[in-house]
């Protein structure tokens, strides 16, 4: 699903193919319709893919939205990043830029029409006897005191909320639907509320500001939306949403549609608790590379098609499920063995003295890009006296099962030499050095002469070359399965979540650019970072281990 969009049929493919063979609809238009109150997360990459890619798919339009509907929780920080979002990931909405707050005085006459037609009224009940009076799923609503009020005071009363007379919560505008509804969302719901905040697109204009619901439906009718696409939690919502459309007789009717979110093991996205980890300062900000925001993946090293793939591995269904988040990892892992370059680096870094070569011995090594991308050609790698390896790979008192370095064991060292251990030096009980010597005749995969076979092969670096870099270890941010459940996220976060190392790298990575991905052979998927990397003071985030080796 690399060219975002999915080739697999469901649901809505079908009432789609159905809707255009009986010639309902000629093109197929659909939108993403966020709010702009705080940044997105993987489980909005679901959605986006499923409208924008269908648009493309069906060669129709899909509008990118924004439901600024209330001033008091978005703004332009909020808005911008999700224009950046949708772009990484692949989408371009072209002229299709479109805000709930373009149609509020469109919305403001619709609301003022309904009052007329008896069909809305104003309230004055709090929020609290609103909840009273609506009932149970058991017992039948209240009617409002103001229900009955004349279509002349309830629109004198409208104008003068719109004029700025009333204060906050005073009074409400309610749909007059039906109180005795087994649907609680038709027990005259909230069109508008009083709010006299300072919204980010239309300043002061307005002090009423109309509810999503409302919105949202009429939005859709007004731009022409064929197939409304939405989470599973909208789905009692839809004779609302029809409602709406039907009494404002509108004269195009969208089909709102409900499919499951995308829910993943280990990870949060309620947006309220998203905010209480960047506020409570649990995490660096929202693009904190542990944070399943869409920035904090892509900073993570993330890329936008291992997102594509993973929203059309998941499908589009009725039924909620919980994915495991490895379903996530390994789309990304699919992703990078394919296009990532390999490079060497040294994490936990160990000396090892080649006795046999001059302190000044120097051969370049040609290393392959990637294994099997010979067009990609190779990197030369500097092979002297001196060398770093991972000291997990070496064991003084090793196990009949390891095959790396020990002494009197030979490794290879990675598409150069086999290398020998002849003597170990330790200091304080630790070892410190590693002498070897090395087989001259082994280079370029070739046995060794005496005919000794080597299993193990290990990564390497010059010490004379190997640039330092900070490398940064993520592993998931919570200890518990279903974070969303705990109401003290302090209790559930793992303290391993990030482990920050002082490394060793070869001297090509020093010439990364920011977001560049690299296969650290044998370590895992690494990304430049996307702010703090530089050829100065380069920074490596680890995206992925090379297979699930979670702790939690």
């Amino acid at each position: 699903m690399t060219d975002g969009h999915s080739h697999k049929t469901n649901f809505i493919k079908n009432i789609i193919d159905q809707d255009l063979k009986t010639g309902k609809h000629q093109s197929i238009v659909t939108r993403f319709p966020p709010e702009p109150n705080g940044y997105l997360h993987i489980g909005h990459a679901k959605s986006i893919c499923l409208n924008f890619g269908l648009a493309k798919e069906y060669a129709g339009t899909c509008y990118l939205r924004f439901d600024d509907t209330n001033p008091c929780t978005e703004s332009t920080e909020f808005m911008e990043s999700i224009q950046r979002d949708v772009k990484w990931l692949g989408f371009d909405w072209g002229k299709n830029l479109t805000f709930a707050s373009d149609y509020f005085e469109a919305l403001y006459q619709i609301a003022e029409r309904l009052i007329q037609e008896g069909k809305a009224y104003v309230c004055s009940l709090s929020p609290e006897h609103v909840r009273e009076y609506r009932g149970t799923l058991t017992e039948p609503g209240k009617p409002s005191p103001g229900r009955n009020r004349s279509m002349e005071e309830n629109l004198d009363l409208f104008r003068r909320m719109r004029a700025g007379e009333f204060e906050e919560g005073r009074y409400t505008l309610r749909a007059k639907i039906d109180m005795n509804s087994p649907n609680l969302n038709l027990r005259d719901p909230t069109l508008y509320r009083i709010r006299k905040a300072h919204h980010h697109r239309t300043g002061d204009a307005w002090c009423i500001y109309p509810m999503y619901d409302y919105t949202h439906a009429l939005n859709d009718a007004m731009e022409g939306i064929t197939h409304s696409l939405c989470t599973l939690e909208f789905q009692d919502h839809r004779p609302l949403y029809d409602w709406f459309v039907e009494q404002a007789k509108m004269t195009h009717r969208p089909r709102q549609i409900e499919f499951s979110r995308l829910n993943l093991n280990y990870t949060l996205t309620s947006k309220r608790k998203l905010k209480q980890l960047v506020e409570e300062q649990h995490v660096k900000g929202w693009d904190d590379p542990r944070m399943p925001t869409i920035c904090g993946m892509r900073r993570r090293g993330y890329t936008p098609s291992s997102l594509r793939n993973l929203a059309e591995m998941v499908g589009i269904s009725k039924q909620d499920s919980i994915i495991d988040v490895r379903v996530l990892e390994e789309a990304l892992r699919s992703d990078l063995n394919e296009n990532a370059p390999r490079r060497m680096a040294v994490l936990n870094p160990l000396k090892v003295k080649i006795q046999n070569v001059d302190a000044d011995f120097l051969e370049w090594i040609h290393s392959p890009n990637h294994p099997q991308k010979p067009e990609w050609g190779k990197r030369e790698l500097a092979f002297t006296q001196e060398l770093w390896i991972e000291q997990e790979d070496f064991a003084l008192h090793p196990s009949a099962d390891f095959f790396r370095l020990a002494p009197g064991k030979r490794v290879r060292l990675m598409n150069a030499y086999v290398i020998e251990c002849l003597e170990v030096i330790e200091e304080a009980g630790k070892v410190s050095e590693v002498h070897c010597r090395y087989l001259p005749e082994t280079l370029g995969g070739k046995p060794c002469e005496d005919g000794q076979k080597v299993k193990g092969v290990i990564h390497w670096l010059s010490a004379k070359t190997a640039q330092r870099a900070e490398v940064r270890l993520y592993d998931r941010l919570f200890l518990v399965e279903n974070p969303g459940a705990v109401e003290d996220l302090g209790e559930i976060l793992n303290p391993h979540s990030l482990l920050i190392v002082e490394a060793y790298i070869e001297a090509a990575l020093k010439e990364a650019k920011s977001e560049d991905y690299f296969q650290f052979n044998r370590l895992g998927y690494f990304s430049a970072d996307q702010y703090d990397h530089s050829t100065e003071y380069p920074v490596f985030n680890r995206s992925v281990s090379l297979r699930d080796v979670s702790k939690v």
